[in-house]
């Protein structure tokens, strides 16, 4: 018996786990993939946003804010890579004009610090490479860039080493309400837990429909985009967004924080929640559309191309509440974007929700809140100097595209949850994330996989 399972490793259901692991309480979380933040989290534009987009008093609004307040913390916490490098919405016709100045004052409403409206000489002067043809901008200070994988990888690590149990390869099949507890049915069987929160991302809906008549529906939005190697990285300075449309927030170009250029997302609706596929069409349309912010943006440095899923609900704002008539179901669902910038907002809602039901909680006095980053670039010098000492591992280079050595992959597989795949060595040590995409380096990170499988 569990006092709280959390369904879904994202970076929601992973925050969530770290805020609540600094509780007595025994915990699992569970994830249907092989891995962690192998769903949204894996594939989005990895934007820490203003807060300026979302309608005031909605909870998109309200966790936006807080959520871009709080994050940069837990990234120095949690070593995890984050810039604050501001962002600019451009205008291109009068129109524009009118939108960037609405958005200013529902930033102003939301409570969103360090928005300015720029006139086109100011913006083509912090923005050089810009459509000299726009006629003003919105500038967003506090907006930012991260590694969002990592983030979750991060949380998760952070929260075992804090007494969470991860089970991968687990997905729920069924959820029955069985007087106080919840009966938890798992193609690896059994489980039971006082409460459940269901962070299941695409697959939320599903998760709460089965225990609660206060239903919902997730239609999925993909986003298809691009990402260029490191000799584009001075394209962009900042977050470079046209006006935003019903559609969202349009396709963006910006900096990642390793020095790449990312670019997209279109936005269509699907039905296939396992529909991550690209499509050459879409791929040219982006290109267009993009070159309307940056000119002559090289697209033949293009090393990836790839789409993630956006968990629309039919409720057109986040879902965070104990489910109506359900109690003890705490939904965390429909987290769309700004979702990234508000996870740790909603998880510590989310936590206080449960906290309100468990009086006699009590918070660790021995909660653990850092974590190391197994790159060396992270590392201090005094740490670093150690760790080249220990072992020759960290002067074999294994990825010669990102420089990532033996003595770095192999930290990143020795950790808890442990990658079991190319992919997931890659989404923590960057093996493989270079121009090459694992060409050389992959068959090498495969064969330490196989050698250090338990």
């Amino acid at each position: 018996m569990y006092d709280i399972a959390i369904i879904g490793a994202g970076v929601t259901g992973s925050f969530i786990a770290r805020e609540l692991s600094k509780y007595d309480f025994k915990i699992v979380l569970l994830e249907k993939s092989y891995d962690v933040s192998n769903g949204s989290t894996k594939a989005n534009s990895a934007i820490i946003h203003g807060g300026y987009d979302p309608k005031p008093s909605t909870l998109m609004a309200k966790f936006n804010v807080e959520g871009n307040r709080t994050i940069e913390e837990t990234c120095k916490e949690l070593s995890v890579p984050f810039k604050r490098i501001g962002a600019i919405i451009l205008a291109f016709e009068d129109e524009d004009i009118n939108t960037i100045h609405k958005l200013y004052e529902r930033g102003i409403q939301n409570g969103v610090p360090d928005l300015k409206i720029l006139t086109a000489e100011e913006t083509i002067a912090i923005e050089p490479n810009v459509n000299r043809n726009i006629k003003g901008s919105l500038y967003s200070g506090t907006t930012g860039i991260i590694s969002p994988f990592e983030l979750a990888i991060a949380l998760s690590e952070n929260a075992v080493a804090n007494g969470v149990e991860i089970k991968l390869n687990t997905e729920v099949l069924n959820l029955e309400k069985n007087g106080d507890n919840f009966d938890i049915f798992t193609n690896k069987g059994e489980l039971s837990a006082k409460f459940v929160v269901n962070a299941a991302g695409v697959y939320a809906d599903r998760i709460n429909n089965l225990v609660s008549k206060n239903k919902f529906e997730i239609k999925p939005k993909k986003g298809q985009y691009m990402v260029l190697n490191k000799s584009t990285g001075n394209l962009a300075k900042h977050v470079i967004f046209q006006c935003p449309s019903e559609k969202g927030k349009g396709i963006l170009v910006t900096p990642t924080v390793y020095g790449n250029t990312l670019v997209g997302p279109d936005s269509e609706q699907i039905f296939d929640k396992d529909d991550v596929s690209t499509d050459k069409n879409t791929i040219e349309f982006i290109q267009k559309v993009a070159s309307k912010s940056i000119e002559n943006i090289p697209f033949n440095k293009t090393i990836r191309t790839f789409a993630g899923l956006r968990a629309e609900s039919d409720r057109k704002d986040f879902i965070v509440e104990e489910a109506p008539d359900c109690p003890g179901l705490f939904n965390a669902a429909g987290i769309k974007s700004p979702g990234l910038t508000s996870s740790p907002a909603i998880a510590s809602y989310i936590v206080n929700l449960i906290l309100k039901k468990t009086p006699t909680a009590t918070k660790k006095s021995n909660f653990i809140n850092y974590r190391e980053n197994p790159l060396l670039r992270y590392k201090s010098e005094s740490e670093m100097i150690k760790a080249l000492a220990s072992s020759e591992t960290y002067k074999k280079v294994i990825c010669r595209c990102e420089q990532i050595t033996e003595g770095e992959i192999l930290d990143a597989i020795s950790r808890t949850p442990k990658p079991t795949t190319r992919d997931g060595v890659k989404r923590r040590a960057r093996a493989g994330m270079g121009p090459c995409q694992s060409n050389h380096c992959g068959p090498l990170v495969d064969t330490m996989l196989n050698q250090n499988q338990y």
